[in-house]
């Protein structure tokens, strides 16, 4: 059903970007029990076919329809745009208790007899200790699904954000939207979301902006609405996620090798989106200085250029280094 945002002139003023480790735990609960989603995924769901069998989920599920409401309180949009999980989690935990309540009990209605089940009517009865176990719940996820892996997700999340950010600068809002059709429309001044999960809607953002986050486990849909209190959110998925969980030796060809060497050979390939040092480092498990040393010479090269975003510098393969990984 479609959801549309209505943009005033502040709203226009007050677009941003986040991450949210902790709504990137919730969305990989929910990749578990959507075999839609599978496959891109099969190599990270292997990996923690393990760690599931000591989690019990079931707490979340519950509260997770598959077309219907979520509570906001269990990932609040950000306040900052990198916040780290134990921020996120703590704020999780604060939730007010009668917030809470009329939260749950809208999310149970969606789900035919989850408010009068057993574990429905003790979230309802003692909302307070609800939250502090849908806490406890949310940790052990995040630990056992996304933590170790993090920091390859949340250098897909930054490549996306940079991206994001320079059609903004480029091209306005327009152009932004422009690149997430179908599942958005941008005309006059309104934000359409087709295959938002809540039902169809106006919203006038009145004032409040809307906070736009890539996530690596939505796809293919793009997720909005947070009632106010809360920002208006829209949660899309992030470029480059077919390629995530591929190894670097999976993806770099033979011949590239023998011309590069193994550790410049993976780099330039995995370089799909721009990166830091930092996580490149993190993604190949190669020593930053190591990385460092192959990224001066890809640049001397030309296969690579680099650019400052923030407080980091981020590397993308120019033209001859996209002809070269496609010629391998």
């Amino acid at each position: 059903m479609p959801l549309h945002m209505q943009f005033g002139a502040d709203d226009l003023l007050r677009c941003r970007f986040a991450i949210s480790p902790l709504c990137q735990t919730h969305e990989a609960v929910r990749t578990l029990r959507r075999t839609e989603r599978h496959g891109y995924h099969l190599p990270w769901l292997r990996r923690v076919r393990e760690a599931l069998a000591g989690l019990d989920l079931s707490e979340l599920w519950l509260l997770m329809p598959g077309r219907g409401y979520t509570p906001d309180f269990l990932g609040p949009p950000p306040e900052v745009p990198y916040a780290p999980f134990e921020d996120e989690l703590a704020r999780l935990r604060a939730t007010d208790p009668a917030a809470a309540r009329r939260e749950l009990a809208l999310s149970l209605e969606c789900t035919p007899g989850a408010a009068g089940s057993a574990r429905g009517r003790a979230m309802l009865d003692d909302p307070a200790r609800a939250v502090q176990r849908l806490g406890d719940v949310t940790e052990a996820a995040w630990r056992a699904l996304v933590a170790p892996d993090w920091p390859r997700l949340r250098a897909l999340l930054e490549a996306d954000i940079a991206y994001r950010s320079r059609q903004l600068a480029e091209g306005g809002l327009e152009r932004l939207f422009a690149d997430l059709r179908p599942a958005l429309r941008w005309t006059d001044g309104t934000l359409t979301i087709r295959n938002s999960v809540v039902p169809a809607q106006t919203q006038d953002l009145d004032g409040r902006g809307v906070l736009l986050m890539p996530s690596v486990f939505v796809w293919p849909d793009v997720i909005s609405g947070f009632a106010p209190p809360w920002q208006p959110t829209v949660i899309y998925p992030a470029r480059g996620v077919g390629g995530l969980w591929r190894e670097p030796d999976a993806v770099t060809a033979d011949a590239l090798v023998r011309l590069l060497g193994a550790g410049r050979a993976a780099i330039l390939s995995g370089l799909e989106e721009p990166a830091s040092t930092t996580a490149l480092a993190a993604r190949h498990r190669l020593a930053p200085s190591s990385v460092s040393a192959h990224l001066a010479v890809l640049r001397a090269a030309g296969l690579l250029s680099s650019r400052r975003q923030g407080h980091q510098v981020l590397y993308e393969r120019t033209p001859l280094g996209m002809a070269l990984v496609g010629g391998g």
